[in-house]
Protein backbone atom coordinates (compact mmCIF):
# COMPACT_ATOMS: atom_id res chain seq x y z
CA UNK A 1 0.00 0.00 0.00
CA UNK A 2 2.95 2.21 0.93
CA UNK A 3 4.64 1.71 -2.34
CA UNK A 4 1.38 3.12 -4.29
CA UNK A 5 0.79 6.11 -2.13
CA UNK A 6 4.26 7.39 -3.28
CA UNK A 7 3.49 6.08 -6.67
CA UNK A 8 0.20 8.15 -6.93
CA UNK A 9 2.36 10.99 -5.79
CA UNK A 10 5.51 10.81 -8.09
CA UNK A 11 2.78 10.36 -10.88
CA UNK A 12 0.48 13.19 -10.40
CA UNK A 13 3.29 15.49 -9.41
CA UNK A 14 5.24 14.52 -12.72
CA UNK A 15 1.48 14.93 -14.66
CA UNK A 16 0.58 18.06 -13.01
CA UNK A 17 3.97 19.60 -13.50
CA UNK A 18 3.96 18.93 -16.97
CA UNK A 19 0.29 20.29 -17.84
CA UNK A 20 1.25 23.26 -16.06
CA UNK A 21 4.61 23.98 -18.31
CA UNK A 22 6.82 23.80 -15.40
CA UNK A 23 8.74 20.30 -17.04
CA UNK A 24 12.35 22.67 -16.72
CA UNK A 25 11.19 23.04 -12.96
CA UNK A 26 10.51 19.95 -12.65
CA UNK A 27 13.41 18.69 -13.75
CA UNK A 28 15.44 20.48 -12.03
CA UNK A 29 13.98 19.57 -8.52
CA UNK A 30 14.60 15.89 -9.68
CA UNK A 31 18.14 16.59 -10.35
CA UNK A 32 18.27 18.81 -6.28
CA UNK A 33 16.47 16.08 -4.66
CA UNK A 34 18.29 13.01 -6.13
CA UNK A 35 21.78 15.04 -4.92
CA UNK A 36 20.12 15.56 -1.53
CA UNK A 37 19.03 12.48 -1.04
CA UNK A 38 22.26 11.20 -1.68
CA UNK A 39 23.75 13.10 0.60
CA UNK A 40 21.67 12.66 3.63
CA UNK A 41 22.11 8.82 2.76
CA UNK A 42 25.80 9.09 3.11
CA UNK A 43 25.49 10.92 6.79
CA UNK A 44 23.05 7.75 7.83
CA UNK A 45 25.58 6.14 6.68
CA UNK A 46 28.50 7.53 8.43
CA UNK A 47 26.68 7.70 11.92
CA UNK A 48 24.73 4.29 11.33
CA UNK A 49 29.00 3.20 11.09
CA UNK A 50 29.96 5.23 14.29
CA UNK A 51 27.11 3.87 16.22
CA UNK A 52 27.65 0.43 14.95
CA UNK A 53 30.82 0.58 16.15
CA UNK A 54 30.77 1.93 19.14
CA UNK A 55 27.95 -0.99 20.27
CA UNK A 56 30.05 -3.83 19.25
CA UNK A 57 32.83 -2.58 21.34
CA UNK A 58 30.53 -1.67 24.00
CA UNK A 59 28.92 -5.26 23.34
CA UNK A 60 32.57 -7.12 23.22
CA UNK A 61 33.91 -5.60 26.45
CA UNK A 62 30.21 -7.07 28.43
CA UNK A 63 29.20 -3.27 28.54
CA UNK A 64 25.77 -4.23 27.02
CA UNK A 65 25.39 -7.55 29.04
CA UNK A 66 25.74 -5.56 32.22
CA UNK A 67 22.84 -2.94 30.72
CA UNK A 68 20.68 -6.01 29.86
CA UNK A 69 21.05 -7.30 33.23
CA UNK A 70 20.04 -4.24 34.97
CA UNK A 71 16.89 -4.24 32.85
CA UNK A 72 16.00 -7.91 34.16
CA UNK A 73 13.85 -5.93 36.87
CA UNK A 74 11.94 -3.85 34.83
CA UNK A 75 11.13 -6.80 32.22
CA UNK A 76 9.56 -8.44 35.08
CA UNK A 77 7.68 -6.18 35.81
CA UNK A 78 6.46 -5.50 32.85
CA UNK A 79 6.23 -8.96 31.27
CA UNK A 80 4.55 -11.08 34.20
CA UNK A 81 3.83 -13.85 32.22
CA UNK A 82 7.96 -14.39 32.01
CA UNK A 83 10.08 -16.15 33.71
CA UNK A 84 12.74 -14.97 35.87
CA UNK A 85 16.05 -16.34 33.42
CA UNK A 86 14.09 -17.54 31.11
CA UNK A 87 15.38 -17.41 27.01
CA UNK A 88 12.29 -15.16 26.61
CA UNK A 89 13.51 -12.69 29.72
CA UNK A 90 16.96 -12.51 27.77
CA UNK A 91 15.72 -12.36 24.40
CA UNK A 92 13.13 -9.38 25.52
CA UNK A 93 16.34 -7.83 27.72
CA UNK A 94 18.91 -7.87 24.80
CA UNK A 95 15.51 -6.51 22.51
CA UNK A 96 15.60 -3.34 24.62
CA UNK A 97 18.67 -2.87 24.85
CA UNK A 98 19.28 -2.43 21.16
CA UNK A 99 16.50 0.12 20.90
CA UNK A 100 17.25 2.10 24.04
CA UNK A 101 20.88 2.43 22.17
CA UNK A 102 19.35 3.56 18.44
CA UNK A 103 20.81 0.14 17.20
CA UNK A 104 17.67 0.01 14.52
CA UNK A 105 19.81 -2.73 12.50
CA UNK A 106 20.11 -5.02 15.48
CA UNK A 107 16.60 -4.63 17.27
CA UNK A 108 14.59 -5.68 14.89
CA UNK A 109 16.02 -9.34 14.37
CA UNK A 110 16.20 -9.44 18.05
CA UNK A 111 12.49 -7.89 18.70
CA UNK A 112 11.29 -10.39 16.33
CA UNK A 113 13.33 -13.48 17.84
CA UNK A 114 11.56 -12.55 21.48
CA UNK A 115 7.71 -12.05 19.79
CA UNK A 116 8.52 -16.09 18.18
CA UNK A 117 10.24 -17.11 22.17
CA UNK A 118 6.71 -15.75 23.86
CA UNK A 119 4.27 -16.52 21.00
CA UNK A 120 5.29 -20.09 21.73
CA UNK A 121 2.22 -22.45 22.91
CA UNK A 122 0.45 -19.35 21.98
CA UNK A 123 -2.95 -20.25 20.05
CA UNK A 124 -2.35 -19.29 16.27
CA UNK A 125 -3.51 -15.60 15.58
CA UNK A 126 -3.65 -14.72 18.73
CA UNK A 127 -1.35 -12.44 20.89
CA UNK A 128 -0.68 -12.64 24.67
CA UNK A 129 -0.27 -10.10 27.03
CA UNK A 130 3.22 -9.77 27.44
CA UNK A 131 3.66 -10.12 22.95
CA UNK A 132 1.10 -7.35 22.90
CA UNK A 133 3.65 -4.97 25.58
CA UNK A 134 6.37 -5.92 23.34
CA UNK A 135 5.03 -4.43 20.57
CA UNK A 136 4.02 -1.58 22.39
CA UNK A 137 7.36 -0.93 23.86
CA UNK A 138 9.35 -1.38 20.51
CA UNK A 139 6.97 0.97 19.17
CA UNK A 140 7.37 3.63 21.44
CA UNK A 141 10.93 3.11 22.80
CA UNK A 142 13.03 5.15 24.84
CA UNK A 143 16.49 5.82 22.67
CA UNK A 144 19.58 7.25 24.69
CA UNK A 145 20.67 8.33 21.87
CA UNK A 146 18.51 8.90 18.72
CA UNK A 147 21.27 8.40 16.42
CA UNK A 148 19.14 8.96 13.08
CA UNK A 149 17.11 12.28 14.19
CA UNK A 150 20.36 13.82 14.96
CA UNK A 151 22.07 12.55 11.47
CA UNK A 152 18.81 13.54 9.95
CA UNK A 153 19.18 17.57 12.05
CA UNK A 154 22.84 17.37 11.22
CA UNK A 155 22.49 16.77 7.28
CA UNK A 156 19.73 19.84 7.33
CA UNK A 157 21.95 22.32 9.13
CA UNK A 158 20.85 22.57 12.49
CA UNK A 159 23.56 23.99 14.60
CA UNK A 160 23.12 21.78 17.62
CA UNK A 161 21.57 18.72 16.47
CA UNK A 162 22.43 17.18 19.95
CA UNK A 163 19.81 19.62 21.17
CA UNK A 164 16.33 17.76 20.45
CA UNK A 165 17.49 15.02 22.62
CA UNK A 166 15.84 15.93 26.16
CA UNK A 167 12.77 16.35 24.01
CA UNK A 168 12.73 13.05 22.62
CA UNK A 169 13.48 11.82 26.10
CA UNK A 170 10.81 13.06 27.68
CA UNK A 171 8.13 12.26 24.49
CA UNK A 172 9.48 8.68 24.75
CA UNK A 173 8.97 8.33 28.60
CA UNK A 174 5.32 9.58 28.43
CA UNK A 175 4.31 7.50 25.78
CA UNK A 176 5.76 4.25 27.26
CA UNK A 177 3.84 5.80 30.74
CA UNK A 178 0.48 6.61 28.91
CA UNK A 179 1.02 3.47 26.44
CA UNK A 180 1.71 0.72 29.06
CA UNK A 181 -0.91 2.35 31.77
CA UNK A 182 -3.88 2.21 28.90
CA UNK A 183 -2.50 -1.28 27.91
CA UNK A 184 -3.04 -2.83 31.59
CA UNK A 185 -6.29 -1.26 31.10
CA UNK A 186 -7.68 -2.65 28.73
CA UNK A 187 -6.31 -6.25 29.87
CA UNK A 188 -7.99 -5.37 32.60
CA UNK A 189 -11.03 -4.83 31.22
CA UNK A 190 -11.04 -7.68 28.89
CA UNK A 191 -10.73 -9.72 32.13
CA UNK A 192 -13.53 -8.65 33.86
CA UNK A 193 -15.53 -9.07 30.36
CA UNK A 194 -14.44 -12.51 29.82
CA UNK A 195 -15.09 -13.33 34.05
CA UNK A 196 -18.73 -11.40 33.58
CA UNK A 197 -19.50 -14.43 30.65
CA UNK A 198 -18.87 -17.28 32.66
CA UNK A 199 -17.48 -20.21 31.44
CA UNK A 200 -18.87 -21.63 27.76
CA UNK A 201 -22.38 -23.68 27.81
CA UNK A 202 -21.55 -26.80 26.82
Amino acid sequence: MLNLIWAGMIVSATVTGLILGRGAALSSAIFTGCAASLELALTLLGVAAFWNGLMALARESGLLASFSRCLRPVIRLLFPGVKKGSEGEQSIAANLTAEMFGLSGASTPLGLHAMEVLSRGQPAGSASDDMMMLVLLNTASVQIVPATVVAIRQASGASDPFSIMPAVWITSLLTIAVGVVSLRLFIRLESLRRRSKGPPRR
